[in-house]
């Protein structure tokens, strides 16, 4: 079989950004796309110039059409990959959904990651409606709101939870932050809320479920009241997507991405990249196309030393 120079693991901006840097070298690439994306509910990106306010999956389908178009040397498959096997620092075997297998010198793993939500009744079908996990990507068409809320339950703890509550306070009249029965979080707050000029005001009551009634969310307390705010902030729990950081032993970090730091973002394992969220605690699409260049150059750097017998940079 025919080795192929890099394998992508992932078609969102990190892996796309990764194969048109590849192919601007000559290299050959395999872009593998299982089609499943972490902003599939999101209509709007933002925060990357010419895409501002513009539907992902559009930005998704042009940069692929625009690689196809001008470079011949990268090729997609619409499929996810089941394993990853390293026989060398320049040999991987892939095998594919449906049992094809490959062999790559270098792979870039662009996986993205999946959330694990609360246990709270609703606050999945308000994810990503009234629920946001960041007011960069959210919130600003919201802006001048009378109330806004902050869900302070782990990961999120006091610290980033009144980080957040900034956020939301240039979009909204007052905020208030929800510890869902943590009084030892709501006793951390309180004190800092209170140092925000009654901007900030924290609510421990234990939360029954969220409404998502389109323009705002309901909040449902376990005693039967209810609050009304035009969005809440939080940020789930995230874990990398697939099975790829046991087959390959790969190191993660205290926050459970995949330990790979930049400039290179090459991960434990030699010949292994990883870009896009499954690397960087600030998941967003200008974040992915920058890790996603930058692994494409470190991949292609250690190609290069390989195939010349030249130093090698990492």
């Amino acid at each position: 079989m025919a080795f192929v120079d890099v394998a992508i693991i992932g078609g969102g901006p990190a892996g796309l950004t990764a194969a048109a840097t590849i192919v601007r070298q000559l290299h050959t690439a395999v872009v593998f796309d299982n089609g499943k994306y972490r902003n599939a509910k999101s209509s709007h990106m933002h925060m990357v110039p010419t895409w501002d306010h513009k539907d992902p999956s559009a930005f998704r389908n042009t940069i692929k059409e625009d690689i196809l178009a001008r470079y011949s040397t990268v090729r997609f498959v619409d499929l996810g990959v089941s394993k990853i096997e390293k026989k060398s620092d320049a040999h991987f075997r892939v095998v594919d959904e449906s049992g094809n297998e490959y062999d790559f010198r270098k792979i870039i793993l662009a996986v993205g990651t999946a959330d694990a939500f609360p246990d709270i009744e609703g606050y999945q079908e308000a994810w990503a409606r009234r629920i946001f996990h960041c007011l960069f990507c959210f919130g600003y068409e919201d802006r001048g709101a009378k109330s806004t809320g902050v869900l302070v339950v782990p990961p999120i703890d006091p610290g980033m939870g009144i980080y957040m509550a900034g956020n939301a306070a240039q979009l909204s009249e007052e905020v208030t932050l929800y510890t869902h029965g943590n009084d030892e979080f709501a006793a951390k707050l309180t004190p800092l809320a209170a140092a925000a000029k009654a901007k900030f005001k924290v609510d421990s009551r234990p939360i029954k479920r969220f409404v998502d009634t389109g323009s705002s969310l309901t909040i449902e307390f376990a005693d039967g009241s209810t609050n009304h705010e035009t969005f809440l902030v939080h940020n789930p729990k995230t874990g990398v997507n697939g099975s790829f950081v046991e087959q390959l032993g790969l190191a993660l970090s205290p926050i459970g991405d995949i330990q790979a730091a930049g400039p290179f973002f090459q991960t434990s394992v030699r010949g292994v990249f990883a870009a896009g969220d499954a690397v960087n605690p600030y998941k967003a699409a200008n974040a992915a196309i920058s890790s996603g260049c930058n692994a494409a150059v470190a991949a292609i750097a250690q190609l290069q030393a390989e195939k010349y017998g030249i130093p090698a940079l990492l």
